[in-house]
């Protein structure tokens, strides 16, 4: 379980790719701190820690977590937003995220407001899904790339999120420009409350 509030961006040092499976090393300033087998999340995506080696460290996505996210872009020096899993104890300063990503949105717009940032993703939409929570809402949470964001300008297929610079310079958002590729994770709440309207008498 994870809270989208990113610890920093990795840096793809190798990729591998073993059938339909992709290895990918990493380097960030924690690679001390993890241990075999310890889930951490890539872009939104929860992968396991599989091998460690001096600085750097290394996690395998199957052909399933490819067909769903960015991770089969990633290329070496690309950065990656990662977050290590919540402890109990601590403060949910993001929200809920499970490091399930719901599927891909491109940024079609990037533009700059007096020190922050506006980006503008579409997403393929699908009415069945929305009607399972799989959709945003104005003002509601949602997982970009690993990142806890508040909705705005929330429509069928597109939504804009308003990035402040600090969250700009400590993630992966600095790299994202219009053509862009990003995990989305919808808000697990909602997907809850949107099948349990389904049952309503």
């Amino acid at each position: 379980m994870f809270s989208g509030i990113v610890e920093e961006a990795a840096t793809v040092v190798n990729r591998v790719v073993d059938q339909g499976n992709l290895h990918l090393t990493l380097q960030c300033s924690f690679v001390k701190e993890l241990k075999i087998d310890q889930s951490v999340s890539h872009n939104g995506v929860c992968l396991t820690v599989v091998d460690l080696t001096g600085d750097s460290y290394t996690v395998t996505a199957i052909k399933e977590t490819l067909d769903k996210t960015n991770l089969g872009l990633l290329n070496k020096g690309d950065k990656v937003n990662l977050e290590r899993s919540m402890k109990i104890n601590g403060r949910l300063d993001g929200h809920i995220v499970q490091g399930h990503v719901d599927q891909t949105a491109v940024c079609t717009q990037v533009k700059e407001n007096e020190g922050s940032w506006y980006f503008t993703f579409e997403y393929i939409f699908d009415k069945q899904m929305a009607q399972q929570g799989y959709m945003t809402v104005e003002k509601g949470s949602v997982c970009v790339n690993g990142v806890s964001l508040t909705v705005v300008n929330s429509q069928d297929n597109r939504f804009q999120v308003a990035i402040i610079p600090y969250t700009y310079e400590q993630t992966n958002f600095h790299r994202i420009k219009e053509g862009t590729v990003v995990n989305l994770e919808f808000d697990i709440i909602g997907k809850y409350l949107s099948k349990l309207n389904r049952y309503r008498d």
